[in-house]
């Protein structure tokens, strides 16, 4: 699911770039790269659960490669086909939603043969695969755990996977982070719910799904207004105006329009956001700069009137 955090983020990043570049690009552009960059954060987090089935599939082969091979062992005619046999990746390659997705976005890592090979190896040399390997029995839970433990601790951490979706999309760079809670959550709540196998849905609602778009338009037609607000608190906080980070207004102005322009949303929730924002993508004094202007601009912004809500 493409959570409001996630959106914020989004945000902020192509109204920096539309400042940046606004000569040279229209509104209406840096819109539908917007919704652009948000399709590729829900193609990340699909590549992730497809990743899973290739892998598998993988190992089911390699499996059925041995059994064929010139001199199989008995190993090799008789292997453990715990792994391959995984009862929730059964659930999820039947997953009538993914296979919505799939038909329309085809999404596959079968070509990327030496990344399968390598993490297929990692996997069989990790501790987690061991111990369900070497367990008396496993349940549906367990078949669950492994993929989680996996991903926690093998995939996610994994340099090549980095590098391999780095590659594969620029707009996948920060998306991970993000995107790969929301698979660790899906394979929990099929844990949970083994008869109602579902996946996220891109966005919650239809309120979500209009958010970073009217965000952005709201950040662009008042970013003027909105640097007179910050401005007005700068010196106040004892902050050079002309060296402020020009990313700190960036995430300010985006805010201040979030402040502003919906009542739905508490001054606190959207005040926390942009400050933990501020702290991973401007400098290390960011968060609380952030914190200072944000707090004097809804109390201005109430006096004068401009928001009622708390």
């Amino acid at each position: 699911m493409i959570t409001r955090i996630l959106i914020r983020i989004k945000v902020v990043q192509m109204f920096y770039s539309y400042l940046l570049t606004k000569e040279g690009r229209t509104i209406s552009n840096a819109k539908k790269e917007l919704e652009k960059s948000l399709d590729k954060a829900y193609e990340l987090y699909i590549s992730m659960l497809v990743l899973m089935i290739d892998l598998t599939d993988y190992h089911d082969l390699k499996l059925d490669m041995a059994k064929h091979k010139y001199l199989p062992t008995e190993l090799d005619k008789n292997p453990n086909t715990r792994f391959a046999d995984n009862k929730f990746i059964a659930r999820l390659r039947e997953n009538k939603d993914l296979k919505a997705y799939l038909k329309d976005t085809p999404i596959s890592w079968r070509e990327d043969i030496i990344f399968m090979k390598l993490m297929h190896d990692k996997i069989l040399h990790s501790k987690v695969y061991e111990d369900y390997m070497n367990a008396e029995s496993v349940s549906f839970e367990d078949d669950c755990s492994l993929w989680r433990d996996l991903l926690k601790k093998v995939v996610f951490v994994d340099e090549d996977l980095l590098e391999i979706l780095e590659s594969k999309s620029v707009y996948w760079n920060d998306d991970l982070n993000v995107m790969g809670t929301f698979v660790l959550k899906t394979i929990k709540q099929i844990s949970n719910n083994p008869d109602i196998a579902t996946i996220q849905p891109k966005y919650k609602d239809e309120e979500d799904n209009e958010f970073g778009e009217r965000l952005f338009e709201c950040a662009v037609r008042e970013n003027e207004e909105n640097n007179k607000i910050i401005d007005r608190f700068v010196q106040k906080d004892q902050w050079d105006t002309e060296r402020l980070a020009f990313m700190d207004r960036v995430i300010l102005s985006v805010g201040l329009s979030e402040i502003k322009n919906f009542d739905n949303i508490p001054t606190k929730v959207s005040m926390n956001e942009y400050i933990e924002i501020a702290k991973f993508y401007s400098t290390p004094k960011s968060g609380q700069f952030i914190n200072g202007i944000i707090n004097s601009s809804i109390n201005y912004l109430k006096d004068c009137g401009r928001i009622t809500k708390n």
